[in-house]
């Protein structure tokens, strides 16, 4: 009898025994916390990634002359200590086992259609010209405007500090194109236009202004893999998209002034091609021509430049002013320099700037805070 009133317990622990031993073995293996990147106050950095399966991960990062390894701990976590690092705005990526993989526990990310970094923010003792500070913000915006032959575009809006309560002021415009692969998030996120802008506005070292930053591919009668945006059969579906519906929708919406005068142009590689053919070709839109290490092949002279190489005289009566930025070392700077001297030859008056560095964003915003203070003055 014993027995029998024994059996139903000892049956019942086994059982509870053998399902809490099946649960602790089916629960996934305790993930260790990371943080990454870890800025330090010495401006040293430590970046890490969880990775228990891989063979080998490096970083990859802007400040970085080659992708350094990183140390894999017990836990699978790969990390590494670099700097201190010159304070700045670097876009970064893990290789893993030769793969290029973004932070996934960062969410800065470097918009981008060619690849996806991550970004890292070095402030250092002072603020610099893109650091977000204590002052008035304008508004960026995001909308979509129509053109019959693309579908749906979108465009990314800043409005200076005070536009919606100015009802009656109405601003300069500054339309500002990104890079071969970029978007049009890339101006705010990683160049922080709106952030330089609304610095400089609060120092009184720029003028109050509008920026337009469109997507700049005519995708998708144009392929995603066509290569730079300043190929020529980019340049014409962007050139009509540009004047006949973005032109309409910004000046349509938004209280631009709509003369030459009160517009500019600029981009950075491809979109800085991009700006000086539309700039340059079309002095009854625009007065102020920028080009941040602006795209080009010297065969294209000719035909980019057709208006203002024509008439130089002409083009120095109607140019406010053309600028040109570009890096010490960048792969565009042989070609510039080359573009100069036409340009010097047919007496065509033009600005330029030497930086460090090369074809990077980090010049972008040096470009970018460096002109803005020259623009409609």
């Amino acid at each position: 009898m014993k027995s029998k009133r024994l059996y139903p317990k000892v049956f019942l622990i086994g059982y509870w025994f053998l399902f809490l031993t099946a649960f602790i073995f089916s629960q996934p293996a305790r993930v260790p916390e990371v943080i990454s990147p870890e800025v330090n106050k010495d401006n040293t950095v430590i970046f890490r990634f969880y990775a228990p399966t891989a063979n080998e991960v490096k970083l990859d990062a802007q400040f970085l002359k080659s992708p350094v390894l990183m140390e894999k701990n017990t836990d699978g976590v790969f990390s590494v200590k670099v700097g201190p690092v010159s304070p700045d705005m670097y876009p970064y990526c893990f290789k893993v086992d030769g793969i290029n993989v973004a932070d996934p526990k960062n969410t800065a990310i470097f918009p981008n259609e060619g690849f996806q970094y991550s970004l890292v923010e070095i402030t250092g003792d002072k603020p610099l010209v893109h650091t977000i500070k204590d002052v008035p913000h304008g508004t960026v915006s995001y909308h979509y405007y129509n053109n019959p032959e693309l579908g749906i575009r979108p465009v990314v809006i800043y409005t200076p500090p005070g536009y919606e309560k100015n009802v009656n002021k109405d601003y300069p415009v500054l339309y500002l194109l990104h890079g071969t692969t970029d978007v049009e998030e890339t101006w705010t996120k990683v160049g922080r236009a709106n952030i330089i802008l609304d610095n400089l506005i609060n120092e009184g070292k720029a003028e109050p202004m509008i920026i337009v930053m469109p997507y700049g591919r005519g995708y998708p009668v144009i392929s995603k893999s066509s290569g730079s945006l300043r190929n020529w059969d980019n340049l014409q579906v962007f050139k009509k998209d540009f004047f006949n519906y973005l032109m309409p929708f910004v000046e349509g919406n938004y209280r631009v002034k709509k003369d030459n005068n009160s517009r500019a142009i600029a981009g950075f590689s491809g979109g800085g091609g991009t700006s000086l053919y539309l700039g340059l070709n079309n002095p009854d839109y625009f007065r102020w021509v920028i080009g941040f290490a602006p795209g080009m092949k010297t065969d294209e002279f000719d035909r980019n430049n057709e208006v203002v190489f024509n008439n130089p005289e002409q083009a120095n009566k109607n140019l406010k002013l053309f600028w040109m930025g570009v890096g010490k070392d960048d792969f565009v700077y042989t070609i510039l320099k080359d573009y100069y001297k036409i340009l010097d030859e047919k007496n065509i008056k033009y600005e330029s700037f030497l930086s460090d560095g090369g074809h990077t964003w980090m010049n972008c915003k040096l470009f970018l805070s460096t002109v803005a203070q020259k623009l409609f003055k």
